[in-house]
């Protein structure tokens, strides 16, 4: 049974589906999508990223490690830098407008200080004044990269504390006002994590294989297409499906291979697209607040004149 909460949302279950907005209903809003790693964004949220610039969302970038380890080449040097080059390129097809490189090691990211990281993703937070933040599940099991679950506790730390005026005083005496960030979509990273929310990105995928062809360093799908295509032709042989440049042949090849996943949790709530993702919004996970909304209707219904 599925129930119409707003008139982009329907809730099927315990979970959310948020499908496509006419206009620009977000504008004024900013979303950081914090990855450690180039191949992330492209992953997990490049359809919902998409969308969310389309409905009014400025974005940003913010990239944790220097992907040192994963590249093509043996060069470390090279490595780093053809990575930082996709990013680039990554926030550009999305339509984000820049990238923070905060540069530490690749799969040694749980060696860096976390309140260093913490404090650097606060100054962001704040400067830029994200209302929305993707990034990896903090509490997400089966994670075995440190570098993805450092990165994850680090946001979700950053998030709140940057609106706590008292958290990094320096900051707010020179004039960068405390900021919380309201919104959170973790991405399901690990096979069996949790998600509560689902987002149609039907209308997005161009840019979504896009986002994914991009990342040809490290990326699954990125330069596949290519690299098959040469290997037949050493054969004599050709798939009509990857004619065209290598661009045109790396592309097809994600639309024919890299979009099972997204194909198959669309399908399973009437959707042709979707990325899923565990979100949580304003008032966060913290069980027994007193709600300023209900102490006003208290007040309206009790409130008598002092005699």
């Amino acid at each position: 049974m599925s129930t119409t909460i707003e008139n982009n949302e329907t809730e099927v279950g315990n979970v959310i589906i948020e499908r496509p907005e006419t206009g620009r209903p977000h504008k004024g809003k900013v979303l950081a999508a914090v990855q450690p790693h180039a191949d992330d964004i492209p992953l997990f949220c490049g359809g919902t990223i998409a969308k969310f610039i389309a409905e009014g969302y400025t974005g940003y970038i913010i990239q944790t490690t220097n992907d040192e380890k994963c590249g093509p080449t043996p060069s470390i040097g090279e490595t780093i830098l053809s990575n930082e080059r996709e990013v680039d390129e990554l926030a550009k097809v999305l339509g984000l407008n820049g990238v923070f490189n905060l540069g530490y090691r690749n799969h040694r990211l749980d060696e860096a200080s976390p309140l260093e990281l913490r404090a650097r993703l606060v100054f962001l937070f704040r400067t830029l004044k994200v209302d929305t933040v993707f990034t990896f599940n903090p509490w997400g099991h089966s994670e075995e990269n440190p570098d993805h679950y450092v990165t994850a506790q680090a946001v979700e730390a950053a998030r709140w504390m940057a609106g706590m005026g008292k958290d990094y005083p320096e900051q707010v005496a020179l004039g960068i006002a405390p900021h919380t960030v309201t919104e959170q979509y973790y991405w399901v990273a690990r096979e069996g994590q949790p998600y509560n929310r689902v987002v149609d990105i039907s209308d997005y995928m161009e840019e979504k294989v896009a986002s994914m062809s991009v990342n040809k360093s490290q990326g699954p799908a990125g330069s596949s297409g290519s690299k098959l295509k040469a290997r037949l032709a050493k054969q004599g042989l050709h798939l009509p499906a990857l004619d065209g440049d290598d661009e045109a042949a790396d592309r097809a090849y994600i639309k024919l291979f890299g979009l099972k996943a997204y194909r198959e949790i669309g399908q399973e709530y009437g959707l042709e697209y979707a990325e899923n993702f565990y979100y949580v919004g304003p008032g966060g996970t913290f069980v027994g607040c007193v709600e300023p909304d209900e102490v006003e209707r208290y007040i309206t219904e009790n409130a008598a004149p002092i005699k």
